[in-house]
């Protein structure tokens, strides 16, 4: 019989079937919590599992935290080591999601931030490829990016997903694989769950900090392998939505995304309609890196299980 998984909830490690909440949850009724999404990639040479990022997650995470005046009993260091036990009694042997939670825990009703328990959880689950990597058909959107000054856009919170996925469902609803949502003012913002890249003149083109995206982990990763691998400049500046149409080649990234190539968008081919050449170095850099088959980039990499001695 295959092995229940564990979670980590109310600050002990159990079996996932007894990580419940009720329906009663604060955070259930009102959104009121934040998150991160985590990557673990699985490097089958070296059999080992590397987590992306661990510790800039949970820096963001704790920043999420702060303005929704959520308070954890764990600092960065705590929280990664807690991460990665948690992995390891898990298990896994392939590619992965890791899931951590804060939310307001409180039984009790009205929307509110104060006067209420605060709570944390992780869990995992197996995740392969989340969009493919031959290219997806994208939709623009009818549905803006929430403006920063209705909930705060740098903060992962669970309430404002409602806002990705009323924008997904609407793109897959068209036949399309992913949206692009616009921010109010009509630039170009991000995707339901990725930040994304024009290639332009040979440089890459991505919306600003200003315009009201997640400001993604991965999104600095690429910005520093285009720069420091491919020697290739990034202009972070408003996008315009006709520039999507002409640009030479579109790509998403994200946790789950990782680096996803966008080959049509609005029914209009990007390109020649497929896989680009610098969007394929990025994907091939990047993945090199998750992988930890790039010494340069191995501090970025949080190995899970006690290193393979080679045999005698």
């Amino acid at each position: 019989m295959e092995r229940e998984p564990f979670a980590f909830f109310q600050n002990k490690f159990v079996p996932i079937s007894q990580a419940k909440v009720s329906i009663m949850t604060h955070a259930f009724n009102y959104g009121t919590g934040c998150f991160e999404g985590i990557r673990g990639n699985w490097n089958p040479e070296a059999e080992q599992l590397y987590v992306f990022r661990l510790r800039e997650h949970y820096e963001r995470l704790l920043r999420s935290c702060r303005m929704l005046r959520i308070s954890l009993p764990y600092n960065v260091q705590q929280l990664c080591e807690i991460t990665r036990e948690l992995i390891e009694r898990n298990g896994y042997r392939e590619d992965m999601y890791i899931r951590p939670i804060a939310y307001k825990g409180s039984l009790d009703l009205g929307p509110r931030l104060h006067d209420l328990e605060d709570h944390f959880a992780i869990f995992t689950v197996p995740l392969g490829l989340y969009l493919g990597d031959q290219g997806v058909r994208v939709g623009v959107s009818s549905w803006r990016r929430v403006d920063e000054n209705a909930i705060p856009a740098r903060g992962k919170v669970t309430g404002i997903y409602i806002n990705n996925a009323l924008a997904r469902t609407e793109a897959n609803d068209a036949g399309f694989d992913e949206a692009i949502m616009l921010t109010t003012q009509g630039t170009v913002c991000e995707g339901s769950g990725e930040n994304l890249f024009l290639v332009q003149g040979g440089r890459l083109v991505t919306p600003a900090e200003s315009e009201t995206i997640l400001v993604g982990i991965t999104r600095n990763t690429i910005i520093q392998l285009a720069r420091d691998e491919l020697g290739i400049e990034t202009v972070e500046r408003q996008v315009a939505r006709n520039e999507l149409y002409t640009a030479d080649e579109l790509f998403m990234v994200g946790t789950a995304a990782h680096v996803t190539p966008i080959i049509e968008v609005d029914h209009r081919a990007i390109g020649d309609g497929t896989v680009g050449p610098v969007t394929r170095q990025m994907m091939a850099s990047y993945f090199d890196v998750i992988r930890g088959r790039n010494p340069k980039y191995m501090d970025w990499l949080t190995p899970v299980y006690p290193a393979r001695v080679p045999a005698r």
